[in-house]
């Protein structure tokens, strides 16, 4: 019998059981690039994207590849969003509150202080209406949205002096992106906004006083404690800071179904695996800072008390003038108030006796 009468007279089910497989549709060969708004030495932030773009090429047999540029090699560090936008590249990996300038309501792509942590940031875009809301946002920018990672809780910086009161803040110069600069200068401290790679430069030459990136993995790769002796705990204004992919809308409703699945599952693979490193390598990053001389502080109680009122003040006036932020933060709120409750009784009871405990 011929293979193609047999095909044709046994039906699919048949051709299975046969061990005969149809032919496979073909997938189309694409390519992509990706600008990123990191720096490469910072193997977990940056590297995100690479993972990101690995799992894509793995799963399409290297039929869809995408190239990973850092800043400067396409757009620079801020630029991602309007590259994404006119499709410069077809997406970025990015820090959503980077871009607070356009509109406040970016920073819940990331983090605003004194809100959720990475679990609960999770439970809200995943689970809640986070995703739903925030692509509502994105549609005007001409982008779609899929996480990308999380830091986890940050540290509050590097400063050339310990700040022990309210006053010790006054008039210091400081990198801090996002909200968390619009907080601070509310009591008043000078926010500065500048990317990864120049952080390093900024402080050495004394033209901040103190900066902010992530957390011990790569703030020592920063080198910002050889400049800067000091180090600060907690940074309220991150308590769980988001990275978002951004894919320009033509260029994503152009790929085939699977292509579209795929590239979501990379996406949601590349924010486990970033989250996981920082988890991983933090702490033995904290115990080198330590033994080479940093000096570890706790903001005071009068910065942390000044900063919670001037965040409460600060999303007052945003949703009494900005609709997008409104309609955002009321639900934001509301899931972050049920979240906490429900931490209140698990992870916070828990964490605090383990952490009491010398094992």
């Amino acid at each position: 019998m011929e293979r193609r009468s047999f095909v044709q007279g046994a039906g699919i089910a048949g051709v299975l059981a046969a061990g005969i497989a149809p032919a496979v549709h073909a997938q189309p060969a694409i390519r992509w690039r990706l600008a990123s708004s990191f720096p490469k030495s910072l193997d977990t932030i940056f590297g995100a994207a690479e993972i990101m773009a690995k799992q894509v090429g793995a799963m399409t047999g290297g039929k869809f590849t995408i190239t990973v540029a850092a800043p400067g090699e396409i757009v620079p560090a801020f630029g991602v969003d309007d590259a994404v936008r006119n499709r410069t590249v077809e997406m970025c990996h990015t820090a959503p509150y980077y871009f607070v300038g356009k509109n406040e309501a970016f920073a819940f792509g990331t983090a605003i202080p004194f809100g959720l942590n990475s679990r609960q940031i999770n439970g809200w875009v995943m689970e809640g209406n986070g995703m739903k809301l925030l692509r509502e946002f994105y549609a005007q920018f001409n982008f779609i949205n899929f996480i990308g990672g999380n830091t986890g809780s940050q540290m509050g910086g590097f400063w050339r002096k310990e700040i022990k009161s309210l006053a010790d803040l006054k008039g210091q110069k400081m990198r801090i992106g996002g909200f968390g600069g619009r907080v601070m200068e509310k009591i008043g401290l000078v926010p500065q906004m500048i990317p990864g790679g120049e952080i390093y430069q900024a402080l050495e030459k004394g033209t901040i006083d103190a900066a902010e990136w992530v957390g011990p993995y790569d703030d020592e790769k920063l080198g910002l404690n050889k400049v800067a002796p000091n180090y600060a705990y907690p940074g309220f204004w991150e308590g769980g800071a988001g990275l978002e992919f951004w894919i320009n809308n033509a260029a994503f409703n152009e790929l085939p179904a699977d292509y579209k699945a795929i590239v979501e599952a990379a996406c949601s693979h590349a924010a486990i695996e970033m989250q996981a490193r920082y988890d991983a390598r933090n702490p033995a990053a904290l115990k080198k800072l330590v033994a080479g001389g940093t000096k570890l502080f706790r903001f005071p109680k009068d910065v942390m008390d000044a900063a919670f009122k001037a965040s409460q003040e600060l999303y007052s006036e945003l949703s009494a003038k900005n609709p997008a932020f409104k309609k955002i933060y009321d639900d934001y709120s509301a899931f972050r108030r049920d979240a906490n409750l429900w931490f209140r009784f698990s992870e916070a009871t828990f964490d605090d006796f383990m952490q009491q405990q010398r094992l």
